[in-house]
């Protein structure tokens, strides 16, 4: 693999093309704007020089990494002699399924054409193509260049062979690649974060706790960077409506749309990037009290992330530990859910599902088959020495 293309030069886009350019390929970055082209290649100038600092890579490497990089506004002729091409252009399948077929249309057959969709159906991109044993979901995390994990998503037809050089090329970049091994939407971070986000904001708009009491403590008693408000404010609350849609479109009332999302969405407070969302951000980062930490049920989030990743194994989806490093390196929690449950114990996790089952009576607390069935083994964790892993 010699040659690449990046399609779609905003934040993600050009930090890809930084990586592949990194590892030693020609890449070109294409984009329907001049002046976000150019402000790419300033960017990751800007970020290369910053590793020069930090002394990661010589000045030498970061010369040579910007000789390998150009760009283009004209996607045939870019993609005419591409081993791989990375869509990053916006969250909209009718985009993509568009690109996807000029993009077939013009690259040569051994080409592979990766998206780094967040949530969207790999399969039905790959539908669009003559090619889809050659589509695969390769999906970066924010910004690519410091985060390690490569989500390596295989949709219905894609061979083998082609994740497999994927995962191949991840670990030349220097990433983690996790191996989704069923294009279910969310993949494996944004499927479990999805009803971690739900549940806290479920809480808040039915009233049983504030913002900052479920963030104090999600980031004090759980270890998370981030609580869950603050970082729905951090991704964008327009990214995350749409991600939100496509998951409850995919899942129904598991997955169902909290209103507080929805509202501020139409209000037009969509973060960080606005100023305003959850919180106020003009006066910089919120200031969330740890003496407010015992006021919310941790547990609630525990129940919902150890749920779906139970759900994701009983599909066969990925496996325990895959499970546990995506969302370690994707979120940066301190231990994935499998861990997690069986660090509290499965029996635990399922005792709490069921109560809110019982008192809410919503499909998205209903207990995964899979935990059932190890607690009826008695595979509750690290105390009977086995639960999703097992132990001397």
């Amino acid at each position: 693999m010699k040659n690449a293309v990046v399609v779609g030069a905003g934040a993600m886009g050009h930090g890809i093309a930084e990586l592949l350019a990194m590892a030693g390929l020609e890449v070109t970055i294409v984009d329907v704007d001049e002046e976000i082209l150019k402000k790419a290649m300033d960017l990751i100038k800007w970020s290369l020089g910053k590793f020069v600092e930090k002394r990661r890579i010589r000045e030498e490497d970061a010369k040579a990494t910007m000789a390998r990089l150009k760009t283009s506004m004209n996607l045939e002729d870019a993609v005419k002699s591409a081993d791989l091409v990375v869509e990053a252009i916006a969250e909209e399948m009718g985009a993509k399924k568009d690109l996807f077929s000029k993009v077939d249309k013009a690259a040569p057959e051994n080409a592979i054409i990766a998206s780094n969709t967040s949530a969207l159906s790999i399969t039905e991109m790959g539908n669009a193509t003559e090619r889809p044993d050659k589509v695969v979901g390769m999906h970066f995390f924010n910004p690519p260049a410091l985060m390690a994990l490569v989500e390596v998503i295989k949709g219905d037809q894609t061979s083998d062979e082609t994740v497999n050089t994927i995962v191949d090329l991840a670990k030349k970049m220097g990433k983690t690649p996790v191996i989704c091994k069923k294009d279910v939407r969310g993949f494996l971070v944004n499927r479990v974060l999805a009803l971690v986000f739900n549940e806290a904001f479920w809480n808040v708009y039915r009233e049983e706790a504030t913002k900052e009491e479920v963030d104090a403590a999600i980031k004090y008693k759980a270890g998370f960077p981030l609580g869950a408000f603050e970082l729905a404010d951090w991704i964008g609350l327009d990214v995350l409506y749409k991600v939100s849609k496509v998951m409850e479109e995919a899942y129904g009332e598991k997955a169902k749309l909290c209103p507080l999302v929805e509202k501020y969405f139409k209000e037009g407070k969509y973060g960080k990037k606005t100023g305003e969302g959850f919180y106020d951000w003009s006066v910089g980062m919120p200031r969330i009290s740890f003496r407010l930490a015992d006021k919310f049920d941790i547990d609630k989030i525990y129940a919902m992330a150890v749920n779906e990743a139970a759900s994701l194994v009983y599909e066969d989806v990925a496996t325990p530990g895959d499970i546990d490093v995506a969302i370690k390196l994707g979120l940066g929690w301190p231990s994935g859910p499998c861990e997690l449950a069986d660090k509290i114990g499965l029996d635990v996790a399922l005792t709490k599902l069921k109560e809110m089952h019982a008192k809410y009576g919503e499909e998205m607390y209903k207990p995964s088959p899979l935990l059932e069935e190890y607690v009826s083994k008695g595979w509750l964790g690290r105390k009977a020495k086995r639960g999703f892993h097992e132990y001397e």
